[in-house]
């Protein structure tokens, strides 16, 4: 894929609107592109600037009416009354206009920073489902992937292997998710791998479990000790949040 491709295939990765194919094209050329990538995660930021800042304003009726007042009395009666029609016209553009910039500066259900989060760690597994992207170190001893990440990240993620309850540990590789460096635990069940993110929850308070499913695949996240999981495969949800249990030391 070529950067005039990416640019053009950008806005929809971003809103998660690609299909597969493209979706693991572009990620593909993100890996390798500095600039493509540079330019994605300045959309991110500026999504994220935009959700914090509360930019949504609605005029108070005293307002609203004041202006009506206001244009109804610019022009003298007979002048309103002869050009009305262009006026109207002229005033449906308008509103028309600032309709599609609303709509595309505030999306009517603008994603909670959690569901954005989501999305990403759903994008993230998906691109490590490519070939040889799913494992730095490949191992179903978690005394040798535990140790595998020291010096690689600035926490100690928790492993465990629970291949005596149906998903044992295959592996594991550094990721990246919400603009931290992440741990990414790798399980199997069946046929199915499962990606397992782990970046520190400093100074937050612990969240209960949320759950969202998107292009296929099931997302389970929550907040614990300190800690942000989030658990992402085309497993089906009953059976991932049986991991999510036993991470969570609930069996």
């Amino acid at each position: 894929m070529k950067c005039q491709e990416s640019a053009r295939l950008l806005p929809g990765y971003f809103d998660s609107e690609l299909d597969l194919l493209h979706t693991l094209e572009i990620e593909d050329h993100l890996s390798t592109c500095a600039s493509c990538a540079a330019e994605l995660e300045s959309d991110r930021v500026l999504r994220a600037a935009i959700l914090r800042s509360n930019l949504r304003y609605s005029a108070p009726p005293t307002v609203v009416r004041n202006v009506r007042a206001a244009v109804a009395n610019a022009f003298p009666r007979e002048a309103r009354t002869r050009r009305w029609t262009w006026e109207w016209s002229f005033a449906a553009a308008a509103l028309l206009l600032c309709a599609v910039l609303t709509w595309k500066l505030f999306p009517v259900s603008t994603p909670t920073a959690s569901a954005m989060l989501a999305k990403e760690a759903i994008a993230d597994h998906i691109r490590a489902l490519m070939p040889g992207h799913l494992s730095d170190v490949e191992s179903t001893d978690q005394h040798t992937v535990k140790p595998w990440f020291d010096g690689k990240l600035d926490f100690a993620p928790p492993v465990e292997n629970f291949s005596a309850q149906g998903f044992p540990l295959i592996g594991g590789r550094l990721d990246y998710l919400a603009n931290h460096p992440a741990a990414a635990l790798v399980y199997q069940r069946r046929k199915h791998f499962i990606s397992v993110f782990l970046i520190p929850a400093t100074g937050e308070p612990d969240r209960s479990e949320s759950s969202t499913t998107e292009r296929g695949y099931n997302e389970i996240s929550w907040t614990r000790g300190s800690m942000n999981y989030w658990l992402v495969s085309d497993l089906g949800p009953s059976e991932l949040e049986e991991l999510a249990k036993l991470l969570r030391g609930e069996h």
